[in-house]
Order: structure tokens, then sequence, then C-alpha cells
């Protein structure tokens, strides 16, 4: 006729977990039920993030007479409540469990001076019943004040009031319980029914319900008599539904005897049987034979003339949807005293901000923990958290580490400070290779011009333009096209500029060793030789090219994982083999460019460009070694800029190293640019 008791556990874990109690103190009856009780919940505890912080059982029977079980009992139920932390305890019992207890707290307590139960939340289950007996008010309930506890529910019956106030302890002849309880509660004697006496004590007979305080008597309808009421009613309502369908459960002929009803019928009967009260509420009970009922939470307030007033301040049904089983009004709530009407805390461990983790203590339970900050590259959005999480790729943690940030989108771009440089640069040299280019074609039919392989010159500054602007492509958003034609283009075009160089180079040795008597070298000179070697090498490079595009071509891609705060847009090679492989070919002609010309330096002509292109190539050489190592350690898109950098660096290398000194005849000292000029100052 009550609701199922595994109710209250799960209302308990609901309750500690809505309030953020997770470091609670266990008090409970002992004995079966109590041991049942404690099981429960300390199943339940981990479950739901708890911890008992103790674990005491209360003895049904104590003799008063052996002192030493007294204060053993008093340091078992009293000490572990003084633990500052644990401002919650959970009370398990009846009513005799109820008075032990607070019989050790006061015992605990001399004079009951800062007691520390005082300050304590208490959750006390149903069983508990203040009003029971009057006892109760021999006690001192000012310890729990603010106390939570479940009860049954219970409606107003109509003219229950009336009644409380008609009755009277003479009502039946055999009226012995309401003899008993009148004498203990008006503290009285009443005596015979029929022969009322005037002797000082007596009862009288005419007091009031009404008028005994709350702990003694309440006159509203309590859970247990609400239960009992009903009780009674579905037993008669099933006796009802029994005579009414069964004709051998029908009266006799005579009218005098009823069949005899079998417990097991009955049992059968009450299993279907629905009604509504006279109070209106509706009784029916679920497949398990158990009333369809939610308990009540009630918030107890104490007054100084140990008087008490119990509020509803929520309710528990485990029917319910999760999540929507409790209801409670934390507004109504008295807590007590201590806390100023300020929510209490009951933690082993102060909670972890956003940002912590927790770290179990060694020995101890998991609810007591130390803080610590979450590792480099993981964050913590919650309190409490036992493990910081990773943030998603396109995101990074925050400083503080309590939230994920949204990465920026970071490439090389036209309008920041070094895209803008290196665009500059690359245009400004475009400039000046096309200017000087110009120049040597204005000028093809000097000497100077004409005696450093006209031709070849023209290819070279070409290709020292075409240079200059690919490394406008390694500028902006990469895309399918770019990231296709850049590395390629760049590795053609350059691999064509040296290729260049080399031929002018090889020029020069044929051209002396051509000035031998009889040599056999006579046949090579010219642009033969010089056409075979550009466009040999250049072949080579442009079909290492084309397996690269044909078989693993590079591609757009977003790299989040060089960069804790950026997403980098870039190409990936595709195949990074490849890639080293155009400029491994690129640096095996630099390489025999800058040995052959080294060889040549000091050949005995006028015209002998051999030590420039010495100088330009160990510069183009230094370049790029050194490109390889800072490319391999810098990350985004300043590897992009590596690159650009190391195009300019060298072609300028070219650029200036070579052409710059018969720039500076051509422009600046014209009447040394002649044959006989030449030849008079090598003379």
């Amino acid at each position: 006729m009550v609701p199922n008791e595994a109710q209250q556990y799960m209302g308990i874990i609901r309750l500690l977990q809505h309030f953020g109690w997770k470091w609670v103190g266990l008090y409970a009856v002992d004995d079966e039920s109590g041991e049942r009780f404690l099981q429960a919940l300390e199943s339940l505890f981990p479950q739901h993030g708890l911890c008992p912080a103790f674990i005491e059982r209360i003895p049904r029977q104590i003799y008063l007479t052996n002192l030493l079980e007294i204060n053993d009992m008093v340091l078992n139920i009293y000490q572990p409540a003084s633990d500052a932390k644990v401002n919650t305890l959970v009370l398990y019992g009846e009513t005799f469990t109820f008075l032990w207890l607070t019989y050790f707290m006061l015992l605990g307590s001399p004079g009951h001076k800062e007691n520390v139960s005082d300050g304590k939340v208490w959750i006390m289950t149903a069983q508990i019943d203040f009003a029971l007996t009057s006892i109760l008010s021999l006690s001192d309930l000012q310890i729990f004040q603010g106390a939570i506890s479940f009860m049954i529910p219970s409606n107003e019956l109509l003219r229950y009031q009336e009644f409380l106030q008609l009755i009277r302890p003479c009502w039946t002849q055999r009226g012995s319980f309401l003899k008993s309880f009148w004498e203990q509660a008006f503290n009285c004697f009443y005596p015979n029914c029929n022969m009322p006496t005037e002797v000082n004590g007596t009862c009288t007979g005419e007091e009031r319900l009404e008028n005994l305080p709350g702990p003694v008597f309440e006159m509203h309808m309590t859970g247990h008599s609400y239960s009992i009421y009903n009780a009674v009613y579905t037993v008669a309502h099933a006796l009802h539904a029994m005579y009414a369908s069964r004709s051998n459960h029908r009266t006799t002929a005579g009218g005098k005897r009823v069949s005899d009803i079998q417990p097991w019928e009955l049992h059968a009967s009450l299993r279907d049987i629905s009604f509504n009260n006279s109070a209106g509420g509706i009784l029916s009970f679920n497949a398990n034979k158990e009333m369809k009922a939610g308990l009540d939470i009630m918030n107890l307030v104490t007054f100084p003339n140990n008087s008490i007033f119990r509020r509803k301040v929520g309710r528990m049904d485990n029917s319910d949807p999760e999540g929507q089983e409790l209801v409670i009004d934390e507004q109504m709530i008295v807590w007590p005293r201590r806390f100023n009407q300020v929510l209490p805390i009951s933690l082993c461990s102060e909670s972890c901000l956003p940002g912590y983790q927790k770290k179990k203590k060694d020995g101890e339970k998991f609810c007591c923990y130390d803080c610590v900050p979450c590792p480099e590259g993981k964050i913590s959005n919650q309190k409490d958290m036992d493990d910081c999480i990773s943030c998603p790729e396109d995101q990074y943690p925050s400083r503080n580490r309590h939230e994920c940030i949204p990465k920026t989108i970071s490439f090389l771009t036209y309008e920041e400070p070094l895209g803008i440089s290196l665009a500059s640069l690359a245009v400004s040299l475009s400039l000046i290779t096309a200017l000087v280019l110009r120049t040597f074609i204005k000028h093809r039919d000097t000497s100077i011009v004409k005696a450093n392989n006209r031709d070849i010159s023209y290819t070279l500054l070409i290709s020292l333009l075409l240079c200059f602007l690919c490394s406008l492509l390694f500028i902006g958003h990469p895309r399918k096209e770019t990231c296709f034609l850049r590395q390629s283009a760049f590795g053609i075009i350059f691999s064509m500029a040296v290729s260049c160089v080399l031929a002018k180079t090889i020029t020069v040795v044929v051209a002396f060793m051509a000035t031998k008597p009889g040599s056999s070298m006579r046949k090579w000179v010219g642009k033969r030789l010089a056409n075979s070697i550009i466009l040999s090498c250049s072949l080579i490079q442009v079909s290492i090219c084309m397996l690269w595009l044909g078989t693993s071509p590079p591609f757009p891609e977003f790299d989040m994982q060089s960069l804790s705060r950026e997403i980098v847009v870039e190409c990936n090679e595709g195949s990074v083999v490849m890639f080293y492989v155009v400029l491994g070919y690129m640096g095996l002609l630099s390489f025999i460019s800058l040995t052959v010309a080294f060889l040549a330096r000091k050949l005995p002509d006028s015209f002998n460009e051999a030590k420039f292109i010495t100088f330009s190539m160990l510069m183009f050489c230094s370049v790029w070694v050194s490109f390889v190592p800072t490319y391999l350690s810098t990350k985004g898109k300043y590897m992009v800029a590596v690159e650009i950098f190391s195009i300019l660096a060298s072609g300028a290398g070219l650029l200036a190293c070579i052409f710059s000194p018969k720039c500076y005849i051509i422009l600046l000292r014209p009447e040394l640019n002649n044959r006989d000029q030449l030849i008079w100052r090598k003379c």
C-alpha cells in the first residue's frame, strides 16, 4: 500500500545529484532492512558519481547501563559527522533509530554548544514519522532544522478535520487504543468510561486533539494514516468484487453464512482493483502488485519551542520520463541556519573549474581528487571532468584551456606584408630582366653581346624572366590548377636557365680548345652544341615532371596539424620523392655548371665570362643547399615564402653576376664595347 522502497533509493540519488552533493555520510538501522538499504546505496553511488564519506549503523536496542557501549556508540555516531567536508547526512530507519541518533548527537556535544550536526543537511526516509508517538516531544529537533525527507503522499479526506475534533476516548467499549493514546498525548489518567472521577490529573474527555503540538499529533492526514485508510477500502472493494462475480462467494439462501475466503483468492482480486477514494485519489496497482504512487519531498522547519513545520517542496516519481523523475522548488527550501539560505556544499574536494581535470588521490575514494591543468592541446569545458578532451581538428584550445576556438585559415596572400613584399620583389626582378633583355636586343650587334653567344643570352634572360613570374603562382589561395603547375613550371624553367648557363660555360671551353692547331673540337664550335645542351637537359626535366604529374600530381589540401592555431591551405606535393628528384636534377645541373665554370675561369680569352658564371653558380648552389633544411624546418605559409625567396634569390644571383658587367659596359662604358678595345685591354 506504499510506494516501493527502491523508489526512495533513487530519490536520494536524484536529490544528491540535483544539489551537487557528492561526499555523503550514511546512517542506517542495524538490521536486515538497514543492511539492504546500505547495499543498495553502495552499489548506486559509484554509478552516479557519489561517494559515502562514512557508513555507520545504529543498533535497534541499546542498554543504557552499559557505559562503555554508550561511549563507543557516541564516538561512532557523532565523530564522523564532525568532518567539515560532510554537510549532507542520510538517515534510514524508524522512530527509535531517530531517537537514538538524537540521543548520541546530544551526548557527543555536552551542553549542546556548537553541535556539529546543527549545520548538516539531513535526508530522511519515509519510515521516520515525527508524529508517531509523543515521546518525540522529549527530543531536541533543532539539529534537524532544514532536513529533507521523503513522505508517502496523502490527500485530505472529506470531513476528516471534523472527525478529529469530535473524537472521544470512550467511543467504543473496547477503546483501549484511544484510551492509551489519550493518556499519553494529554499526560493524564483516564478512569473507567462509566465511572468518571474528579481527581486531579485525570482526563476529562473534553480535551481537544487540535490543541496538541505538531510532534505529538498532526491534524492533517499523514501518509501512514492515508495508507491505512486506502488499505481498508482496497480490501473492501476486493471483497465486493469477489462476491459480485462468483456465486459461491455469495450469502447462502438462509442469509446467515458467507463462504470462507482463502488468502490467495483475495490477492488475485486485489491485483485488478482500481477505484477512486473519497479524497479524489485513484488507487491501482502495477504489474508487480505495487501501489502506483510517487513520494512527496518535505522540508522540515523547526522552531525554538521544539515545534515543527513540514513543507512540501517537491515530488519524486520513477514512473515519469528519465530526467523528470525529480521535481523540486529550491526557493521554498529552508536550509540549516549556519548556511544563511545559501546552498550547502558537500564535497570531498572542491569542484575543478573548466580548464582543469581531476587527478585521483592515491589510497582515497574517487570523490577525493586534486585539480590539475589540462595537458597541452586539450580542454575541459565543464566542471569536474575526469579527463580533458581534445579539440576537433579545425579548432584549438584557448589560453585557459576551457574552450575550443576555431582555427583561422592561413595561406600566403597578396594582402599581407610578406606576400606584398615577395610579389613586389618578383615583379621588380621581372621588369629588370625585361629591361636587360631589351638592352641586349637593342645592342645585339655590339661586340660584347655577340661574343658571349647572343642566342643563349636571350634564352637565359627569358628563362630568368619566367622564373621570377612563376614565383607568383605560389602566392594566393592554393587551387587545383596552381598546385598542378607551380612546382613543375618552376623545375622546368629553372632547369632551362641552368642549362643555358652550362651551355655558355661549355661553349667557352670548346672555343678555347678549338683555337689550338689541329684540334678536332672545331666542328663543335657554333650554335649546334649549345642548343643541344639546352634542349637535352631541359627535356630530361620535362620528362621527370610529366611522370610526376601523370602518377601523383600535387593537389590542394587543408593541413590542420602543423600549426596549433591555424589551418594551413597548402599544396600537397603528391609524391615527395618526385619533388626532391626535380630539385636533385636541378642541383646536379648546377653542380656540373659550377665545376665546369670553375675549371674554365682562367682561360685566356678577353670575352671569357667563366669567372662570372662561377660566382653566379656558387651563389645559386648556396641558395638551394640552404633551402632544403630551411624549408623542412618551417611550417605553413612560411614554407611557401622560403621557396619563393629561394627562387628570387637564385635567379637574381644569376642575373646580377652574369649580366651586370655586360650592362655596365653597354650602358656606361660604350667606348669599351668593341673588339679592338677589348683585345687591347687584355694585352
